[in-house]
This record gives structure tokens, sequence and C-alpha cells, in this order.
């Protein structure tokens, strides 16, 4: 079992299909063989099993009779390191990562500490001669789910059809206050000042249409855990779209209101799941929400 999810051909996997309910780690523990309990464990948790199409972490994903799950056989100790993120998809093609809060996605300036050099750095120490492509951007204090094309074609062509092919897209946050409606849409338009701040308008004000819809998972008299499900994806949409409603996303210093329960920007991106743009296969991720997030509810 590799120290992090690398698809490749067909015969570097051992496939298993589950014969009855089970969950996940359980599973694992008990048809996995020639693994350590804390490899199988660690390998769960931070880089994930395919599970079908899915790359799953959480301890508890219940499994089904007829589940398909994938388990590389390759041993080579070529595992990607670094306190700022963590690969959980890679192929000749493209890199799937997420990222910790406090990195930035690309460069924004010569000594800027940021995804892209972090992944190159990789690719020359593994020998890969690829370069890392920025596909699309989390913010420097936004945490989670990104994609990285490892050649230019790949780049543009998920670029280009981004819409269709980024079919599922979410994120989870902590809001301020108790959110009274358990799910609903905001959709409004949004526009950049020149002081580069975001702003919404109910009518066309030049800017972007931008849809969200949210879901509440949990909430407290001060706080609330809830999910994003973008239909757009502009710039700062979910922190503006919170900010509309007036619960704003905790610890966001340009949109909020002070509230800031966990010293950190509380947003994180969950879930994504896409068309491959070569192997036309769908792929889909999803990482645990943020433990301290969900102590805030305990």
């Amino acid at each position: 079992m590799k120290n992090y999810t690398q698809y490749g051909r067909s015969n570097d996997y051992a496939h298993y299909t589950v014969d009855k309910p089970a969950l996940l780690l359980e599973w694992l523990l008990e048809n996995v063989k020639g693994e350590s309990k804390s490899k199988i464990k660690a390998t769960l948790q931070n880089h994930g099993i395919r599970v079908g199409s899915k790359v799953i972490t959480k301890f508890d994903y219940p499994l089904k009779p007829g589940m398909k799950i994938h388990i590389s056989k390759n041993k080579r100790n070529n595992a990607f390191k670094s306190k700022w993120m963590k690969i959980v998809y890679e192929d000749q093609y493209l890199v799937v990562i997420e990222k910790n809060a406090g990195i930035l996605s690309m460069a924004a300036g010569h000594s800027s500490l940021n995804c892209k050099t972090v992944l190159d750095q990789y690719f020359n120490e593994t020998r890969q001669h690829c370069q890392a492509h920025v596909v699309h951007r989390l913010d420097r204090d936004t945490s989670g789910l990104m994609i990285y094309a490892k050649d230019k074609k790949t780049e543009l062509s998920l670029e280009e059809d981004w819409h269709n092919t980024v079919y599922d897209r979410r994120y989870v946050a902590v809001v301020s206050g108790e959110m009274r409606e358990d799910e609903g849409t905001v959709a409004n338009w949004l526009k950049d000042n020149r002081a580069y701040i975001t702003f919404s308008s109910p009518v066309d004000n030049g800017g972007k249409y931008a849809v969200t819809h949210f879901r509440v998972l949990d909430r407290t008299p001060n706080h609330s855990l809830v999910e994003f499900k973008l239909e757009t994806g502009r710039k700062n949409q979910i922190r503006v779209h919170t900010a509309d409603m007036g619960h704003p996303v905790c610890g966001d210093i340009k949109y909020g209101n002070g509230d800031n329960p966990l010293g950190r920007l509380c947003l994180h991106a969950y879930v994504l799941c896409f068309v491959h743009p070569v192997t036309h296969k769908r792929l889909e991720f999803e990482t645990p929400i943020p433990g301290n997030f969900r102590h805030l509810f305990k």
C-alpha cells in the first residue's frame, strides 16, 4: 500500500469486491494482508483508499455488497511529504492535492510559499519531467482539494470546459451565528471595486451572476456548520454570500464580523468531483470535515 493514492494500470492494483456490509476501516483490517494496522489506518486517514471511483478517507464509510475496492500493490518508498499539503490522487496527466490553510495556490512574489513550487520540487525529485500547471485556485487561508495539471494541454482542457468537467464542488464552513433556515440558495451579481473588494447586487451591476446552494449540517447559538455547493465559481463567492446572509465565514478579515473562534478562515473545500480530461472517467474526492470545525459543535 503506497503512501499516497496513484491510479495507474489495472495490474498495479489488487481488486476486491465487498461481499457483506461493513465499515471501511474494519473491512481493510480484515482483508488487506501484509500491512500493519497502523499503516492501514495512516494510509486511510492521510491519503485515502479508492472505493469505486471515489477516494475515501473516512474510517466509518459504509460499504455495501458489490462495491469495488482497489489497493495499490506498488511498494516503492516514494512518499510525498509536506507539512503544507498531501497528494490524494496522481496520474501521468494531473494531481489532486489537499492543501492546508496558510499556503498560496501559486506564487504571488519571488519568495512566497505556494503549492505550485512545492509540487514542482516533488516532480523534480521523482524525475517526472513535468511542471504543475494551476487550473483553479483557493485563497491562502482556505484549505481543501485542488487540481493541478502536469502539462499545458491537460491544463487547457480542464480550463476550457471547467463548468461541465467539474460536476460537484462543495465547501464546508463555520459561519457566525445560528442560521435559522436548514437549506436554501443565494443568487446575485458579484463585482470587484477598485480596492479589489467584491460586492453584491440583486440586479445586474456589470459583474458576474453567482449562485450558491447551502445546507446546515449543525448549529449552536453562536455558530453554524454549513455545506456550500457552488453552481458558479466566482471570486470570493462563498465569503460574500455568507456575509449577505448575515452569517459571515468565521475568521474572514475581509468580509467577516470579527468572530474568529479557531484563529483561521473557517472555509474548507471538501468535495471535488470531475471528469478526467484524458481518460474521461469520473473521479470523486471527499475529505473529512476538519476536526476543529467539528469540535465547535460537540
